[in-house]
């Protein structure tokens, strides 16, 4: 659903969804705004050009995700995520690496 950017109907049905594969998704230049990201695993995710914007991912595992060129305005990280890991990867396409609580 979230490649097909159907983000109410992903939001509506996310607790009966198969999230395992969401680990690892290329979800490249899709408008992702709106979306519910708490409790999922987008470790090792690609999110280049996609629209973030204003989506709490303070309870979400990103380990490894790519943000390259993404829209991040109003995103909420999780706390272990420093400023420069996430400008690298915003900047360069870097992976994210911090260690979770």
């Amino acid at each position: 659903m979230l490649r097909q950017e159907d983000v109410d109907s992903f939001n509506a049905s996310r607790d009966s969804l198969d999230t395992t594969e969401l680990t690892g998704g290329d979800y490249r230049g899709r408008d992702l705004r709106k979306m519910n990201a708490r409790g999922l695993d987008f470790s090792n995710a690609y999110f280049r050009n996609c629209d973030l914007s204003g989506i709490d991912f303070r309870e979400t595992n990103l380990e490894g995700a790519s943000l390259m060129d993404a829209k991040v305005s109003g995103v909420y990280f999780p706390a272990e995520l420093s400023a420069d890991e996430i400008r690298l990867s915003l900047d360069h396409g870097t992976r994210l690496r911090y260690t979770q609580s």
